[in-house]
This record gives C-alpha cells, structure tokens and sequence, in this order.
C-alpha cells in the first residue's frame, strides 16, 4: 500500500542505504517523479524496478530490470514508455506471454522498432530501412527457427554482395533485437551469439598535398554553392557530415568565431572554432539567403541539405581524385593537425572524439591551443592548395 513513507524521489543514495525487510516480507517503494514506477527490495536485499499500474481497469506489475544493474534514469525512461503503452490498453505482460509462447521475427522487429530503436537509437531510420531490406525473407520465421548457421551463411552472403561494413552492421542489429526479444520474455537463445564479425580494416585516407591544389580548384568551381560551401565548412572545421548539414543560425556566434553543436554523435555538446575563411562562407550565405533556421538549406522533408552525392561526385571527377569519401574530409583537418604539430588530445578535442583522458585534461587549459592547433592545419592546408 502506497504511503508518504514509501513513496520519494529515487535517488541512488537513498536506494543504496535502504533498509531489509523484515524476514518472509518484502518492501514496495514508490518514486514520486514517475507516477507507477515502484521498487521491491526482498530480505536478501535483491532490488528490483517494476511498474505498477492499471491497465484496462485491472492492476497490472510488469518487471523492468533489477538495481543497480538498471540504473534509476533508464528504469524512469522505460517505466514512462510502459505506462504510455498502458494508457493506451497494451498490457506488456500479454506481450511477454506472446513472446513466451512464440513469435515470427517480423513481428518482433515491429516490437523493437517501437519499443527501443525509436526511443534509444539516433539511428533508427537505419534500422527501419535496412532490416527489412535484409531480413525480410525471414520475417514470418519464427524466431527459434532461426539458426546460428541461417546467420552465418547470411552473413557472409551479404559481405559477398553488399560488403562486410554493411555485413557487420547486420549482424549487431539481429544481435540486439534477439537480446531484446530476451528481455521482454522470450525464452530462448540468440542465434547470433558466437557468430563472429569480420576484421574491419582502419581507414585512413585523407586528402595529400599533392591533390589539395587540384581538389580546391575542383571545388571553386562547382556552380551549386550549397553544396561547395558544405563541402568548405565540412573540411575546415573537421565536424561530423551530420552535423554540418543540420548547421543551425542560432547555433553560430559570429562575435567569438563559435559554433556550438548541441549534441553530437557522442551525445556531447561541442564548440568549434571557426576559422576566418569559415566566417567569410557564412556571413556571404547570411547576406545571400534570408535566415530561416538552417545554414544549408534543403528541399526535403527535413528542411536542410540532406546528401550531396552528385555533387561531391562531379567534383571528384573534375579533380581527378578517386576513392575519397566526405567523412574523410574530417580525417583530413585531423591528419594535418598532427603534420602541423598538434598532439592527440588536441586533435581529439577539436574533432569531438570522446576521450575521458582527453577530456580530464582539457578541463584544466584554456581552449587557445585548441584554436591555433586548428588554424595552423587549416592555414597548412590552404597554403597546399595554391
């Protein structure tokens, strides 16, 4: 029974000083932020996060995952997710029994799109395209008929058609929906544990000096300057292809040469230094185009630039420059950084790769040698282009 004793904000202090139950009892404890969201503590001191809540009038308990195992942050997102799915008149437990008693793939690819992909992965969209491309065929398999040696052959069936980048990628994301399949109830084994991923050989092209004259004249000439303009921003600053492309106005700070990206890939925030030939490129485009939200437009649904294939393309072509893909644009600013003098947590720094070394010690020095690191590998890179 819920009381002001056992019901407060859950806090990992307090979950780890909690008291035993007396013996043969168990203690129920509620969270006050997330209204459904309860722990049970046993008298061998097992913690464990549930939901309780009514669905379709009857009260319904669904176990989450246990403490500290489960930290209280992910037990409150998902306990939030289940109880929308209650309010709605999804029982989880009549899924976990569905689950228990057997289910095809597809319908569980539908599960873990809803219930994890959507909510956890920034890219979901990947997922939602590519695993129906690839496991279609098996959808209306049941998932304990599928064996580890169906996942074996397919794997190698794509690495042969489709390369062993992508082969990989397959691989981890069956991994995942069998060890979510798990979680929510199926009682079975993942098929694809054991199956091994193939050596991935480190890239590590960048553009050469004796290429950057014939690739800047290239680029000086390509007549869509959205797309020239990316490609400059994109090199001179060393940031992420997705992040340039959703490059925001409001997130630019002309009087102190910044630009600060909410959030990257790591889920960091990330200042950059913007050089002066950058700022030039940006202040032409505020003069050219009214500001509206985003620096590169686009015509598509998601308001900006979104792939500049072709254009990237023609001015490959036009420089004579062959196996040189947009992300290395950003290992391109990291390499001359290193040729220019810079060490690793420099270079680690300007390119928002997340380091705990790095980070502890950029916590203690002003940003100024990030800054001439970046100017002086960019200044080398304009120089080699004349």
């Amino acid at each position: 029974m819920k009381s002001q004793e056992n019901t407060f904000n859950f806090t990992k202090k307090i979950l780890d000083s909690l008291p035993l139950p007396p013996e043969g009892k168990r203690f129920y404890l509620y969270d006050i932020k997330v209204r459904g969201l309860e722990l049970m503590v046993t008298e061998q001191g097992s913690k464990s996060f549930k939901v309780y809540r009514k669905c379709n009038g009857k009260p319904v308990r669904v176990t989450l995952g246990k403490y500290p195992e489960m930290t209280i942050e992910n037990a409150r997102h998902q306990a939030q997710s289940i109880i929308t799915d209650m309010l709605n008149g999804k029982n989880p437990n009549e899924e976990k029994k569905t689950l228990r008693e057997e289910t095809a793939l597809g319908d569980m690819f539908v599960l873990f799109m809803e219930r994890y992909s959507k909510h956890h992965k920034k890219t979901w969209k990947d997922d939602e395209k590519d695993v129906p491309r690839f496991l279609g065929h098996w959808f209306k398999r049941k998932l304990s008929a599928i064996s580890k040696q169906d996942i074996q052959t397919l794997h190698e069936k794509i690495r042969t058609e489709n390369g062993l980048y992508q082969a990989n990628r397959l691989l981890a994301r069956i991994h995942i929906i069998y060890n979510k399949a798990i979680e929510w109830g199926w009682e079975g084994i993942n098929p694809a544990q054991g199956v091994k991923k193939f050596k991935e050989k480190s890239r590590d092209r960048f553009l050469h000096p004796d290429e950057l004259p014939h690739f800047f004249e290239s680029l000086d000439l390509e007549e869509n300057d959205s797309i020239r303009e990316y490609i400059y921003v994109s090199l001179l600053t060393g940031v992420r292809k997705s992040n340039v492309l959703a490059m925001r106005w409001e997130d630019i700070y002309f009087e102190r040469r910044e630009w600060l990206i909410p959030e990257t890939k790591n889920g960091d925030s990330l200042r950059v230094h913007l050089i002066e030939k950058v700022i030039d490129i940006l202040k032409g485009r505020a003069e050219r185009y009214p500001r509206r939200e985003w620096v590169f437009e686009g015509k598509g649904t998601t308001g900006h630039l979104v792939e500049p294939k072709s254009g990237w393309k023609r001015i490959l072509e036009r420089a004579g420059i062959k196996d040189l893909r947009l992300h290395d644009l950003r290992r391109t600013l990291g390499s001359w950084q290193a040729a220019t003098g810079a060490n690793s947590f420099m270079i680690g720094q300007s390119l928002g790769h997340k380091s705990t070394q790095s980070t502890a010690v950029y916590a203690r020095l002003n940003i100024d040698p990030v800054r001439d690191s970046v100017e002086k590998a960019t200044q080398a890179i304009l120089n080699h282009a004349k």
